[in-house]
């Protein structure tokens, strides 16, 4: 079954007030609403554009509706299940969207998760796991945080490291691990930043002389 996901200000029966403030959340949401209609050819750069800016500086709910009125809504699934045994890894990068409920049944085989540019169009995302073997690795970015309390380990273990600037993000995507995993390694950490990046990220003491 799946269901369809509007972007935040577009009112159905009795939905949030225009006046509402709009949350760092809700502009995320629907700046990923537009950059799939533009990679759907249903924007051009120039309006996707236009819209991205008007999108990350609205204040109101009422602000961000125009921008998506005349889009398709995006499709969220309520339940995505992926099942393998002893096969290639399995592997969510790029522009995937975020189920509501993901469940991994997979033995001896190599899961990740990538957020970086993942399309989240909703607060949370349940992993019911069933796996035995290998390691499943989430990638964050700032704003998605994973809470692992859920999970039953048998001889395995989870290594989490969060960026500085993700704890200081408010929180886009809940990402809850529940269920068994045995043997093998639940990774969880952020994107791996590029040279520039790290660069800029060092301290002024460690900057080369000149």
């Amino acid at each position: 079954m799946s269901g369809d996901t509007s972007a935040p200000g577009k009112r159905s029966g009795h939905g949030p007030s225009p006046e509402l403030r709009a949350s760092h959340a809700d502009r995320d949401r629907v700046v990923d609403v537009l950059r799939i209609a533009a990679g759907d050819g249903l924007l051009t750069a120039e309006e996707l554009d236009e819209r991205l800016e008007a999108a990350l500086s609205a204040r109101t709910l009422g602000e961000l509706a125009p921008l998506t009125a005349d889009l398709p809504a995006a499709q969220v699934k309520d339940v995505v299940r992926i099942e393998q045994v002893h096969s290639g890894a399995i592997r969510r990068t790029g522009r995937w969207v975020v189920p509501r409920r993901l469940e991994l049944a997979v033995t001896f085989c190599e899961v990740e998760l990538d957020f970086t540019e993942a399309v989240i169009m909703h607060d949370s995302l349940r992993i019911d796991l069933a796996m035995t073997g290998k390691t499943l690795t989430l990638v964050t970015r700032p704003g998605v945080v994973v809470d692992t309390d859920g999970l039953q380990l048998v001889h395995s273990r989870v290594k989490y490291r969060q960026d500085q600037v993700e704890s200081r993000t408010p929180v886009v995507l809940r990402v809850e691990l529940a269920g068994q995993k045995a043997f093998g390694r639940v990774v969880v950490r952020p994107s791996r930043r590029t040279f520039g990046q790290w660069l800029l990220r060092r301290p002024a003491s460690t900057a080369l002389d000149v």
